[in-house]
């Protein structure tokens, strides 16, 4: 057996194990890649009429949630451009729970309490990650079929590779005029070609997610040989003597985020959980990207920042291995590279989940030629001698 004709069985057989896994991610991928878009086009109470008014504080709209999703740990409160609604994040791992309450900012107004766990787009997400499966169940299967894939993209790319120039006049172009079996041989090996390194990109930065032991190699690789350091949370110090301003320290710290940090597009502030809490903050002033929100941690008693070694910090602090490792979901979803970025990401998750489906056919079809000129078992005598074929 030749190099290339090993490939194929292993190319082959990989694809059939993985296909479906590969196809369900892929898909849902795809639906995933413009929810904010989608989100912001039919979900009216994500926006408000701008008014002539001081907009209300954290600690303000914290206690209208509590009113109005009681018994419930507000995880974080979010101030986005005018004409936005404020976002209280309402989340806890246990017991698992997790609410979005959209709040006009200028009356207190609660506008919507979204059940996350009862939205479209996260079901769609629950797929992407787990297949609807427990977590620990799904997220190992989904990663290990990402890996495959990987796999799979690099094994089709040399059996894509063309023998001699005449052959490769026929790897670029999708022959549309021909019959179906060889458009759906062109969709399957064009198409994929096309796309290969920006699917193995999405995958990459999937499988950081996917397994740990990827993620620290990752990390190793791109830093030099570094660890990464673990999120952590710092800690606040002892209560100190009590103050004359009644100011809500998460107030104050929220005040300083808008007279330090003007252009902000947005501001998020998390309310301390704990006695030892910080008060955390990330403001940013591209609120497309993940990536480039600076995270401060402040000493809820003192209002002292606490720094932090984790890349989940000050973002003019950090090396660039950590900015990439921020990175890696604005580069998974395409958002790093703009709207542009996003329309090929959407492409490139449909056409992977297209692979499965054309490669499948491609084996299909070639498995069913097969079976044509074998004999079928006799039934007489007279067919003994003389078979009947397909």
């Amino acid at each position: 057996m030749t190099f290339k004709k090993a490939i194929g069985k292993i190319h082959l057989w990989l694809g059939l194990v993985s296909g479906l896994v590969v196809f369900i991610v892929s898909i849902t991928g795809c639906i995933y890649a413009f929810q904010v878009e989608i989100q912001d086009l039919i979900q009216s109470y994500r926006y408000v009429e701008i008014e002539k008014k001081t907009i209300l504080p954290p600690s303000t709209i914290k206690s209208i949630v509590e009113k109005a999703v009681p018994d419930k740990v507000i995880h974080s409160i979010t101030y986005e451009r005018p004409g936005r609604a404020a976002i209280a994040t309402i989340y806890h791992y246990e017991p698992t729970y997790y609410y979005l309450v959209y709040v006009n900012p200028y009356s207190g107004q609660v506008l919507k309490a979204v059940n996350m766990d009862e939205d479209f787009f996260r079901f769609i997400l629950d797929g992407h990650f787990y297949l609807w499966l427990p977590e620990k169940i799904g997220q190992p299967v989904v990663a290990s079929a990402t890996l495959i894939f990987i796999f799979l993209m690099i094994s089709g790319l040399v059996l894509w590779w063309p023998k001699n120039k005449s052959a490769a006049n026929q790897r670029f172009t999708i022959k549309w005029n021909a019959k179906w079996r060889r458009v759906n041989y062109d969709l399957h090996n064009v198409l994929g070609f096309y796309m290969t390194w920006v699917v193995i990109i999405i995958a990459v930065t999937g499988l950081v997610w996917g397994f740990q032991w990827f993620s620290k190699t990752y990390y190793y690789t791109i830093s030099g040989g570094k660890t990464i350091q673990e999120y952590y949370e710092p800690e606040s110090g002892e209560p100190v003597a009590a103050v004359t301003d009644k100011t809500p320290a998460i107030d104050k710290i929220w005040k300083k985020m808008r007279t330090e940090t003007p252009d902000a597009a947005t501001i998020e502030v998390h309310p301390p959980e704990t006695s030892k809490s910080t008060i955390v903050t990330a403001t940013t002033t591209d609120a497309d990207v993940y990536w480039k929100h600076d995270y401060r941690y402040f000493d809820q008693y003192t209002l002292k920042e606490v720094s932090v070694t984790h890349p989940y910090g000050r973002l003019k602090d950090i090396s660039m291995a950590d900015k990439i490792m921020r990175m890696n979901y604005d580069i998974h979803v395409g958002a790093a590279f703009g709207f542009a970025g996003k329309v090929l990401a959407f492409f490139a998750s449909l056409i992977a989940a297209s692979l499965p489906v054309t490669g499948f056919c491609i084996w299909w079809g070639r498995r069913k030629k097969a079976t044509k000129g074998v004999a079928r078992p006799a039934t007489s005598k007279s067919q003994i001698f003389k078979p009947r074929y397909y």
